[in-house]
């Protein structure tokens, strides 16, 4: 599954990543390349990203799993 921006939050991203390249790097990106590197960033970064964050919660989810095991398991016992 792809991730997909709306055109409000690509517009936005856009004009970050523009105000980034002339601020820190002296240079004018064009909307067309700004968007190109967007495009990029998201194709290649994020699975990554949400592949970890599907695994974080797991984590937190059996966490809280365990925890709620000991609980009934301790008002069973009185």
């Amino acid at each position: 599954m792809a991730l997909t921006l709306s055109d409000d939050r690509r517009e936005a991203l856009i004009g970050h990543l523009q105000s980034l390249f002339a601020t820190e790097f002296d240079e004018e990106l064009s909307a067309f390349r700004a968007g190109e590197i967007i495009e990029l960033m998201l194709g290649t970064l994020a699975p990554a990203v949400y592949n970890q964050a599907v695994a974080d919660m797991r984590a937190a989810l059996e966490k809280k799993l365990e925890d709620l095991d000991v609980e009934v398991r301790l008002e069973g016992d009185l």
